[in-house]
């Protein structure tokens, strides 16, 4: 299914190229549905709105679907007529993975984010045009092969989040929480840009394949100014990662944000980071790999360090917000997402395995735990980790499903993925000859158990109500009150579709981890 596109290349002389329409389906359909969204906006009454919200499940639903026809073999579109191999955007192992995860990512949230939009909360034209808006990008990016289009794809990912997260109107945690995001956001893209326009100039091509061939053979002239590039851009899609020293906006954007959206951006917009860092790091600057092999190392060890240190401030008996809690651990996890990104400039770059690996068993199990903080949310607004306490006395299979979502991150049994997966980033860093990263990344799993087990038993403990009416049995008969606990309320069907869905695949991933491990040992980039 291909079209043909004829562009102006100079005097005498034109651009041919094929388009494939099914390779760019699953980054173009969230666009097309968000377009659809915005204008039936205009003519839906407020007893109509709900529709808006299943379109755009609808939607990315069949852009995963269109995942499936693309499984058969690589396929490249926007490519050059005197080159052929350098194209634009290429539909390869490693973007299928990527869009499903990001597209899936996209869809949970838009089921935790229905009762919201019903109910008024969210206004639904805008919600759900930015929310498909930026999954189009977030879909788009994993397929980009120049620099160019890989800062598009950021772009488009990115803007509409801002507005996301300050979405919820008159509200000013929400404010200053979009504010710090895009002031962070603004400044990561400019210092990509500016790494961008060194690498062009030092290089004069944007695809990067042809920037990995033009590296190797720089003037010595040229050779300061393409270290500066390769490191500009490297610093840009660090912000993006939230790594040390660049994670600073993660906490208070969290918190601040419609839940959904902090789950959203710590799976989906943490996703795009990682994957731009992994296309220019392995495919564009590899032979920088001495350069930004150690510096990611030292990033990974001290963003795992950080994160894990300051989650441990969040302790359960000091009524801390569960939602910050999980924004510090999405900062400790982004510490292990780097280590096999920086085990590729030692070892061959098959190590990235290791990280989509990760990043799969991490997503799953980090929405799923966003999911029953969306829930815990509807009874107690201010979301600290006190108020999950006895929710197994109230709702003894979410409290289940949010135990092990925990010990999964923790990587403890029966969270059987989660330590595998621990294993596998663990193996990149001894096959890299980085001992000293794995063991630091030892000493943080061991850390990272203690918070992740008090939230836990936090879950199992009995409710206060329930102490207070044992305290009020043995005291004496004219001072005794009881006060009746209230019945749970019923649980929204898309917030219990979205924990169930987690629930199970992480279940059935640790029956059968080879599900996900085998991207660990198999190579994603053509070699």
């Amino acid at each position: 299914m291909t079209a043909l596109l004829t562009t102006a290349a100079g005097p005498g002389a034109s651009l041919v190229q094929t388009v494939d329409w099914l390779a760019i389906a699953p980054a173009t359909l969230p666009a097309v549905v968000a377009v659809v969204v915005l204008i039936a906006d205009l003519f839906l009454d407020r007893r109509g709105k709900p529709v808006l919200g299943w379109i755009s499940i609808a939607g990315l639903a069949a852009s995963l679907a269109l995942l499936l026809p693309l499984r058969s073999g690589d396929r490249s579109t926007f490519c050059l007529a005197d080159a052929p191999t350098a194209c634009s955007y290429t539909a390869d192992q490693f973007t299928l993975v990527i869009q499903f995860l990001v597209l899936a990512g996209a869809l949970l949230t838009a089921l935790l984010s229905v009762t919201g939009a019903r109910e008024g909360s969210l206004p639904a034209g805008e919600f759900w045009f930015l929310l498909l808006s930026s999954a189009a990008g977030a879909a788009l990016l994993p397929a980009s092969r120049d620099l160019a289009t890989l800062i598009v794809a950021l772009e488009v990912a990115s803007l509409p989040a801002f507005a996301l997260v300050g979405l919820r109107r008159g509200d000013r945690l929400s404010s200053e929480a979009a504010l710090k995001f895009f002031l962070s956001s603004v400044t990561a893209t400019a210092v990509s840009l500016l790494g961008v326009s060194f690498v062009y100039a030092a290089t004069g091509t944007l695809h990067l394949t042809q920037v990995a061939d033009r590296l190797e053979e720089v003037p010595a002239q040229l050779d300061t100014l393409a270290m500066a590039g390769v490191a500009l851009t490297l610093i840009g899609f660090a912000f993006k990662t939230a790594a040390v020293p660049f994670h600073f906006w993660v906490p208070d954007t969290y918190v601040g944000a419609p839940l959904p959206i902090a789950g959203y951006l710590s799976v989906v917009g943490k996703a795009v980071g990682f994957t731009g860092l992994i296309l220019v790091t392995v495919i564009a600057f590899p032979s920088y790999s001495d350069i930004w092999g150690p510096a990611l190392a030292v990033l990974a060890a001290l963003t795992m360090t950080i994160g894990n240190a300051a989650a441990l401030r969040q302790a359960p008996d000091r009524a801390h917000s569960a939602v910050r809690l999980l924004a510090w651990s999405s900062v400790g996890q982004a510490g292990y997402l780097l280590v096999p990104i920086a085990a590729a400039a030692y070892s061959e770059r098959d190590a990235i395995g290791s990280t989509v690996a990760y990043a799969l068993m991490y997503a799953v199990v980090n929405l799923g735990a966003f999911a029953v903080a969306a829930l815990v949310a509807r009874t107690a607004p201010a979301n600290r980790i006190s108020d999950y306490r006895g929710l197994y006395a109230r709702r003894p299979l979410t409290a289940l499903a949010l135990a092990f979502f925990l010990l999964c991150l923790a990587g403890l049994p029966p969270g059987i993925i989660g330590l595998f997966a621990k294993v596998v980033v663990f193996q990149s860093a001894v096959d890299a000859g980085l001992g000293w990263l794995a063991v630091v990344m030892a000493v943080n799993v061991v850390v990272a158990l203690y918070y992740y087990l008090q939230w836990t038993a936090v879950l199992f403990r009995a409710p206060k109500a329930a102490e207070e009416a044992a305290a009020a049995t043995t005291a004496p008969a004219a001072t005794a009150t009881v006060t009746p606990t209230a019945a749970p309320a019923r649980i929204p069907v898309p917030i219990s579709v979205a924990i169930a869905v987690t629930g199970v695949v992480a279940v059935v991933l640790s029956g059968a981890p080879e599900a996900v491990l085998r991207y660990a040992a198999t190579s994603l980039f053509p070699q």
